[in-house]
């Protein structure tokens, strides 16, 4: 609307007759008409959007549920994928239907160990058989070399993989163990750990914070069960 309404000004006793005073009234309506876009502001008035196995270690020390922090490294992309439908409710359950977590870090005698959950975030069953993908990181979020080993430590007894169809809602466990003293050896400082189901599936980064606990040797992990 650029311009104004014409206003019918007259050129002789500046009177307007009654047709005149019709067809303004008219011109009137009609400009207001076509403005009201520029009068109402923006999406008001319209609908907005709809919100939307047992282990050798004392497994009982180990929080239940796990807590979990995940973070994005500075530097490195977002490793998180479009969201699949959940019947757990998880904002961020993966197109692959299945996430990892991972609890707080339990020390004993100069050993480290967190409890990893897997859970069936998605709406059909799920095949498991096997260990969880683990790799350390440093500040970067580049990979470090620390050797991750299938297999028991001190903190748990790894029972081998146990096939499962996990159901919806439904989930299993695995033990990730290191050493974090000077006696265990040549140790690494890392600054998180990217943790996947399995090779190939979508990761998650979790920090590790406390000097200790950043100390790795090398990481053990046991294979993934129905029970602790």
């Amino acid at each position: 609307m650029r311009g104004r309404a014409d206003t019918g000004r007259g050129t002789g006793h500046g009177r307007r007759g009654p047709l005149a005073a019709v067809l303004l009234a008219g011109a009137l309506g009609l400009t207001l008409s076509g403005c009201a876009g520029f009068l109402v502001p923006a999406g008001e008035g319209e609908p907005g959007p709809t919100p939307s196995g047992p282990y050798a270690v004392h497994p009982d020390k180990l929080p239940t549920p796990f807590p979990s922090a995940s973070v994005v490294l500075p530097g490195r992309p977002s490793t998180a994928r479009p969201t699949a439908p959940t019947r757990t409710g998880r904002a961020d359950c993966p197109s692959s239907g299945v996430v990892v977590d991972m609890g707080e870090v339990e020390p004993a005698l100069g050993h480290r160990a967190v409890g990893l959950t897997l859970t069936n975030c998605g709406d059909k069953p799920y095949p498991v058989d096997g260990y969880p993908s683990v790799r350390a990181l440093d500040e970067a979020g580049d990979p470090l070399p620390v050797k991750v080993n299938p297999g028991s430590s001190y903190m748990g007894t790894d029972r081998g993989p146990q096939q499962v169809v996990l159901k919806p809602g439904r989930s299993m466990y695995a033990l990730l163990a290191w050493v974090s003293t000077p006696t265990g050896g040549d140790l690494v400082e890392g600054d998180a750990l990217e943790i996947a189901p399995a090779p190939g599936l979508e990761p998650r980064v979790f920090p590790l914070e406390g000097n200790d606990v950043r100390l790795l040797d090398e990481l053990n992990m046991t294979a993934w069960r129905t029970t602790r």
